[in-house]
């Protein structure tokens, strides 16, 4: 008997079914984050900085420096992945082919190469409109700006991306999630906090205001970031009212929170009043918002939750970080494996019985059952996983990292 039937025993015992388990996981994509490829830098321009409070750190050798090498090394990281996934495009990886085009006049043709590689590699697409690393992002203000002719750029802009999402969708025969993320705040403490949000209240509405089929319209809040440590237009509070008044996804970002927070706990409580969220895995350590994903405690946390609460019909989960001080291409799947682990961790649990102790009033049985399934053989099931989706296991993926940076990463 293999390890993987004695792991199905084991589990068995507490009323776990690990094909069920494995079903779930094939079937539940991660957007996989095309900015951990090149450090968030995007193709618009050669001398473009970096802006918007976003920095990465480090400087490892083999970063993709046109949109060809970024495909190739994406690839890669997706055979050492095991599963079906999603593409996650920012839109300053637009296509121009050495053109000038203006972010607000965007359009399909731009991303048409990059929805065609998806359908070849047979992938879904999300997109984000970039309200960053942009001349007319540099004071503070996007779609909150009190200057009404840059506030109109932006809002172009958004409109622009809502269209490409949609029709992102339609080719891919996979709805589009379109998420918005702006930087604009306050350095030090702002006179007044309301007129911005007043402004991107205005803002939103008029971007939002034709329905798409196909796309999939979020709001992504951040508690602070550099250059906005004292006020936060787009706070948590105002995308959850926000997301409820208008029924849109709204994204919770694991790295955009206090650190004693816990976005697990927001889970069940927002899908109480808006239709789907959207999960931007990602591990915050002080004030930087995306380390990489590991599995720790707060990624399955969040996993248990989606799960115990069967909310991942209505949950899209994406990655969010970036490291440029380790192999680019091994973050991807250091980050990617981590949140599915979890994601498997939870899909094991003895939920039935747990859920039977807990309404029996019986806590003992409950912390029992938990500190139990701690110990199961959950490696063996991952390793079938990988081995159903002819994936490495574990740590022999690395090998064929190392490789790749001998062969592709080291002469860039």
């Amino acid at each position: 008997m293999n390890t993987y039937d004695l792991a199905c025993e084991r589990y068995a015992e507490l009323g776990v079914d690990t094909e069920a388990a494995l079903h779930t996981l094939t079937v539940t994509p991660l957007s996989l984050h095309c900015w951990q490829g090149d450090d968030v830098g995007g193709f618009e321009a050669a001398d473009r900085e970096l802006g918007g409070g976003l920095a990465v750190t480090g400087n490892y050798p083999g970063k993709a420096r046109n949109i060809s090498e970024l495909r190739q090394d994406f690839a890669k990281a997706l055979t050492l992945i095991p599963g079906r996934h999603r593409v996650n495009l920012h839109a300053c990886y637009a296509d121009l082919g050495g053109r000038q085009v203006g972010r607000d006049e965007y359009s399909v043709s731009e991303f048409q190469s990059w929805i065609d590689w998806a359908k070849a590699l047979g992938l879904g697409m999300d997109f984000n409109p970039t309200l960053f690393s942009h001349p007319l992002a540099d004071d503070g203000g996007t779609l909150s700006a009190a200057d009404a002719g840059v506030r109109k750029f932006w809002i172009r802009h958004c409109l622009a991306c809502r269209i490409i999402g949609d029709a992102i969708g339609r080719q891919l025969g996979s709805p589009c999630v379109t998420n918005i993320w702006i930087p604009d705040g306050s350095k030090d403490l702002p006179a007044d906090r309301l007129a911005p949000r007043l402004r991107l209240a205005a803002a939103l509405d008029e971007i939002f205001a034709a329905p798409l089929t196909l796309n999939l319209d979020a709001v992504e809040s951040k508690l602070f970031g550099i250059g906005s440590e004292s006020y936060v237009v787009g706070s948590h509070e105002f995308y959850l009212g926000y997301a409820v008044k208008n029924q849109k996804l709204l994204c919770l970002d694991a790295g955009h929170f206090h650190p004693t927070e816990s976005v697990a706990d927001k889970i069940s409580a927002v899908l109480q009043f808006v239709p789907e969220i959207l999960l931007h895995v990602s591990r915050g350590v002080r004030w930087d918002s995306d380390h990489v994903v590991i599995l720790d405690d707060a990624t399955q946390a969040i996993m248990q939750e989606l799960t115990r609460g069967a909310f991942l019909p209505r949950t899209h989960i994406g990655l969010d970080f970036f490291d440029a001080s380790i192999n680019r291409l091994a973050a991807w799947v250091i980050g990617a494996r981590a949140t599915q682990q979890a994601l498997l961790l939870a899909l094991l649990e003895p939920i039935t019985k747990l859920r039977a102790a807990e309404a029996d009033g019986d806590r003992t049985t409950r912390l029992a059952l938990l500190e139990a399934a701690k110990t199961l053989p959950c490696g063996a099931v991952w390793e079938e996983f990988c081995r159903r989706h002819d994936t490495p296991a574990d740590h022999h993926w690395l090998d064929e990292v190392k490789r790749y940076e001998k062969t592709a990463l080291a002469s860039r």
